[in-house]
């Protein structure tokens, strides 16, 4: 039962790692209904390293297109992909200055139904105000996203860091809009942001873990192993859905389901919270 639960909880991962709609927030209301028997060091580890499954199908499919090294005769070093990655780099920084050191601290004052359900409904207002805008994004391409650009859409990654509900694919897409930059370019350079920023996050908990002595069981090894590699299985297929989905679509149905969905959170949290 454990395992058919930590596979419900990749699916849960997998699909909303990478769709706008809050991939943290999602699996909080999930184990409000169903609970992993692990214990609750296990489970704050187990919300983060999850990730790492998602993360791997971004590293897999966009290989090409990250890795800064050519061995076909050419230029060795790809200064076109060094430049993207400098701008990842600036884009993590508010992640790494405020949002690591105080993450416990986020955690604890954020993670509950009422911060997930305000904030999937504002960023859900959010994304009808800038798509119902109408207005031709001036960088078409993540080559043409500036360093500044780039560190104010980590702004917006960092929200999504403090908030959950928030889902930083949501927020800093949503930055990306709002800053100009196409749905196409502001997708891609979500997924790569969230490259050094998941695995940084997973790292830091693990030996946030480790150092607290918690003994881990084999049932537990085998809940985050499931847990990841259903993630990664699943990320794969909802990645080429949604590049292939917003070069003919906008985002507004992902912004009528997180409001929807965050109203329903607040009427049955309000109605059968104890």
């Amino acid at each position: 039962m454990e395992i058919l639960k930590a596979v419900l909880f990749g699916i849960v991962e997998g699909i909303t790692e990478w769709l706008p709609i809050s991939s943290t927030g999602h699996m909080i209301l999930l184990e409000e209904f169903v609970q992993l028997d692990v214990t609750p060091e296990f489970w704050s580890m187990f919300l983060v390293v999850i990730q790492l499954g998602a993360i791997l199908a971004v590293v897999m499919l966009y290989w090409k297109r990250i890795f800064p090294f050519r061995f076909d005769g050419g230029s060795f070093i790809r200064k076109d992909v060094f430049s993207m990655w400098m701008k990842v780099i600036v884009g993590c920084i508010p992640a790494v200055v405020i949002g690591l050191p105080f993450d416990d601290l986020f955690e604890e004052l954020f993670y509950n139904y009422k911060t997930i359900a305000i904030t999937l409904i504002v960023f859900g207002i959010a994304f009808l105000v800038i798509e119902n805008r109408k207005k031709k994004p001036k960088m078409r391409n993540i080559a043409q996203i500036t360093l500044p650009v780039a560190f104010a859409i980590g702004i917006f990654q960092l929200i999504a860091g403090i908030f959950p509900g928030t889902s930083r694919s949501g927020s800093t897409i949503v930055g990306g809009l709002l800053l100009g930059v196409s749905r196409t370019a502001a997708a891609e350079f979500t997924f790569f942001m969230a490259i050094p920023v998941m695995f940084g996050a997973s790292l830091l908990k693990i030996v946030k873990f480790v150092m607290e002595g918690v003994g881990i069981s084999g049932m537990e090894w085998a809940i985050l192993a499931v847990g990841c590699i259903v993630a990664f299985l699943v990320s794969v297929l909802v990645i080429r859905f949604l590049m292939d989905y917003i070069k003919r679509h906008n985002f507004k149905v992902f912004a009528w389901y997180r409001i929807i969905l965050g109203i329903l959170v607040l009427a049955y949290f309000m109605v059968f919270a104890k």
